[in-house]
């Protein structure tokens, strides 16, 4: 049995949108920071994709995604998820 992951694409930050899609969806396993080929690699048959804004027939991104970006900041608090 396979167990399936929830992933985010294209959060703009880890504001209000992001926490309510954490409470409707659960935390996500990856955050994706566009929708791009990596994004979609890492994807399995089964898992829970959550767009901030469209749906998975959107253009793919030509180039990868710095999905560092959704690091913490060392100087804000930490979030609880």
């Amino acid at each position: 049995m396979t167990t399936s992951i929830t992933h985010f694409v294209g959060f703009p930050d880890l504001g209000h949108r992001f926490h309510n899609a954490v409470r409707i969806f659960g935390p996500p396993a990856f955050l994706h920071r566009f929708w791009d080929q990596r994004a979609r690699r890492d994807i399995a048959d089964g898992d829970v994709i959550v767009f901030a804004e469209g749906d998975e027939h959107q253009p793919v991104r030509r180039f990868n995604g710095d999905d560092q970006f959704y690091a913490p900041d060392p100087k804000e608090p930490e979030v609880e998820l």
